[in-house]
Formats: structure tokens, sequence, C-alpha cells
């Protein structure tokens, strides 16, 4: 697995954010720099980043037969009429990530064994053939119902890397051995139709997400790329080489290194955006200062953590969740690092997110409610200072820092500093790479105004939330 390096952080730094760009290292303050050559994310991007934190829910054939086997790694398939989890009920699964302050959520509709989770004449393993809700039943469209009714973006994953129906592993039939033949375009033409029902059928999707990525024609695999961008324009691609919206953040242990830039190597098209190439392998985790493609890191851990990895369910591990502190410094490592925080779920063979899970989603959203439920003063602007003038002192212990990224990432290194007399300006802290969103925790202080300071930057900075938090008992 991935080791980054690990960069010198500049104070205690734990978040709540998303976002990040970049261009590079910035020069003297006093050389504005050409604006127009920095990278700047799509709507679509922006949309994804903004929404901070995410639910991903495994489900699959494997668990409804029962087979306990680490991550669902398993060849074997099974007759489809066994698929009847009689307590499914996607309204649940979503009012988990509701609870916790997700803002999307991810369903997989094929897993490893390739067993179709919506209707679908490609081949016979799916829903159509289950005796769930007499073979009608379709979870993806239940699924994005329920996202919508509870204000959640819906997304899509699925797997073209590994499908046991189809013999495929490692993206190619015959268990991988298979590039090139016949059978491997067969299938081509099946993950293609696949890409269109999922992209065609169920309006606009946050994201579409391909396990492990999918191969481009040129690597013997389908062309999914036009499909989706025919259907999905306003969605995120993740991933293949020819185009790779966001990026994995390198491990699956809850943190993004620091600084953390959203821009990694390499050209939009044409290849050179692989998360398995060289120049991008060893800037997953912190991201390219001189990239020039705008990929946003994703750091994804399941739920189900604490002695165990699991992301998809398996019993005799219903006490496995991670700890509220835990998730909440992994929140502040991911979200407060400049990336997205994905959490698995698992859904049981009934169809439930297990009790124990939802229970500990509620209490991860409420500390996160109550971490930042003392507002203390708000402002915004633009240039190399910005001041807030609290209405009367205040005692803070966290500073929110945001740019206008639709403009690109246009800060390099900043300080905060707070008014703590008369003409008193105190350091609280220091840092680099602030992007959508920065929280610096610093020791409590009580100040009348906090200042940021711009010592480096690519362009004129825009600012478009300065923002202090009193403490929490």
């Amino acid at each position: 697995m991935y080791q980054p390096t690990r960069r010198q952080m500049l104070h205690t730094t734990t978040a709540a954010a998303l976002l990040g760009s970049t261009s590079r290292p910035g020069h003297a303050l006093a050389a504005a720099g050409d604006a127009t050559k920095l990278p700047t994310p799509t709507t679509a991007q922006v949309r994804w980043q903004q929404c901070e934190l995410g639910v991903i829910y495994h489900l699959d054939m494997p668990i409804i037969a029962g087979v306990d086997a680490p991550n669902n790694l398993v060849k074997e398939t099974f007759d489809p009429k066994i698929y009847n989890p009689t307590k499914l009920d996607t309204d649940q699964w979503v009012a988990a990530a509701k609870a916790a302050g997700a803002k999307y959520a991810v369903f997989t509709g094929t897993h490893f064994n390739g067993f179709m989770q919506w209707q679908s004449d490609l081949y016979p393993y799916g829903l159509k053939q289950a005796a769930w809700r007499g073979g009608k039943g379709d979870i993806v469209g239940d699924f994005v119902e329920s996202c919508r009714n509870q204000g959640i973006e819906p997304g899509v994953y699925f797997s073209t890397h590994r499908n046991a129906y189809q013999t495929v592993w490692g993206h190619y039939v015959d268990w991988g051995k298979g590039k090139g033949t016949a059978k491997q375009a067969a299938y081509n033409r099946i993950a293609e139709k696949q890409t269109e029902e999922i992209c065609s059928r169920y309006g606009r999707l946050v994201q579409i997400w391909y396990d492990a990525g999918v191969k481009t024609p040129k690597a013997g695999g389908p062309d999914v790329l036009p499909i989706f961008e025919k259907h999905q324009p306003d969605s995120i691609f993740y991933s293949s080489s020819d185009r790779s919206d966001i990026r994995w953040i390198g491990n699956e242990a809850g943190h993004a290194g620091y600084p953390c830039w959203s821009t990694m190597p390499g050209r939009q098209r044409g290849g050179g955006v692989s998360h398995n190439t060289p120049s991008w392998r060893k800037c997953l985790h912190g991201g390219d200062a001189n990239g020039t493609v705008w990929a946003p890191g994703m750091v994804d851990v399941p739920l189900r953590g604490h002695k165990a990895h699991d992301w998809l369910y398996r019993p005799g591990h219903d006490h496995s969740q991670e700890s509220v502190e835990r998730l909440m410094t992994m929140y502040d490592q991911s979200v407060g690092r400049n990336s997205n925080f994905i959490i698995g779920l698992v859904v049981d063979p009934e169809g439930q997110v297990p009790e124990p899970d939802m229970k500990r989603m509620q209490e991860f959203g409420q500390a996160l409610r109550q971490r930042f439920s003392r507002p203390a003063g708000q402002t915004s602007g633009r240039g190399d200072s910005v001041t807030l003038k609290l209405p009367s002192p205040r005692r803070i212990d966290q500073v929110v820092i945001q740019e206008d990224i639709t403009h690109g990432e246009r800060v390099r290194r900043y300080t905060l500093e707070g008014l703590t007399g008369t003409d008193t300006w105190q350091k609280l802290a220091e840092g680099e790479s602030v992007g959508n969103k920065r929280i610096e925790r610093i020791k409590p202080i009580e100040v009348a105004a906090v200042r940021l300071h711009i010592t480096e930057r690519q362009a004129e900075p825009i600012i478009s939330n300065l923002q202090v938090f009193e403490p929490v008992a």
C-alpha cells in the first residue's frame, strides 16, 4: 500500500471541509501571478466537494447467501432466487446518512459478485431473477428516491474490475486472462450497457464510482466515458486513465496528508490521470502543488474498522464500529485537510443497516453538530488581508477559512492573528492550502478581532468565509 511521506503540520489542525486546488507554490507576495493559468473545478466537482461528508452502502448476493468472506472476495455464484431480503428499506439506510450530517450517499449497484441490483436484461443474474418483490424490484431506483426524499445527493458504484458471474477478475474475463479475446469484447459491451442503464434512468447523480477504476478501450476495456458524458454531464466520473474527477487518498485509514492540494499531475484527456501511474501514486496523499488536473481527495473508510475492516456485513462483528472520538479524528484529518470523508456502511442479510451502526452514525452526527454550534462571527473579503471584527471580545477555539474555489485555489500560505488588546495582535496559527474550507483548531483565547494575512499566493485571494467559533463545554 502507498505510504506517504510525512509532511510537517503547522500547529494543530482539525476541520470540517473540502476542496483544494493548486498550481505552483506561491512566489513573492508582490507578484500577483496569472489567475488565468490556475486549475479550476467543474460545477460537478464543486458540488461534490461542498458535500464534505458521504456514505457508501455495500450489499451483494454473497451477503444474502450467508457467505462470510472478507470484503466479498467470493468467486462463487448463487441461485438468484434466494435473493429475498425481507426487511430491506432504503429509507432506513439513508436515515443513517442524514443523522450523521452527510450530504451524499452511494450504493453498490453491483459489487464483486456481479449481481445486478436494478432491473436489467443484460444477463440472468440480478433482481429480475430474484424472489424479492417477485422479480420486479429495483434497489438502485429505491435508493435514489430515498436519497432525494431526505435531501441527500445520490450516487451509484458498480464494478467492472470484478464480476464473478462474468468471470472478470482484475478487469478482464477468464479470471484476468482474457484481455483482447472475443469473450472480453462481449463483456465490454455489457459494461457499456450497464453504464447506460445506470446513467440514463435515475436523473442526475452526484457521481458514478467504478471500483478500482475502469479500463479504457486502449487498455482492452469498455468505452464507458462517452456514455457517462452523454447522460451525466453534471456528475463526477471516478475513474479511468482518461478522466478522474476525484482521487482516492491512498489509504483506507481515515486520513489525508497536510497540506492536501486538489490538483494532480497529468492531462485531463489522453492519459496520465491514473491512480496506478507513478506520478499519481506518489501524490495521492497530499496532491501536487504543481498539478494541472483538478482531482480532490476522497478519504474512504468502513465504519466497522475497529479490529476489523468490513466494507460488507460479516456475522459476529456487530460491535466493531469506530468510536465517535476516532471518527471525529478522521473527520479532522480528511474534511479538515481539504478532502471528502466517505464512511462505509454494511447492509445485513435482511436488508437493514444494523442498529449499532445506526446508533453510531447518530452519535457522530450529534458530536459534529455540537462542535460547530457556537459561531461567534463571520466575514468575507478579497486581498492579502481580511479582518473579522467581533461585536464584543469572545473566547474562541476554532477558525474556519474558505476560498471561492471556482476561481482556483489562490492562497499558498497564511497566518492567523487575534486582537488581544487595544492594539496587540497575537499569532494564532499559520498554515497553507486553504481551498474550500480549512479549519484551524487553536488554544482557547479571548479576542476582539481575527485577521487572516496571506503571506504567499498565486493571484488575488478571494475569501468567501472567515468564521470563528466559541468552545463547546
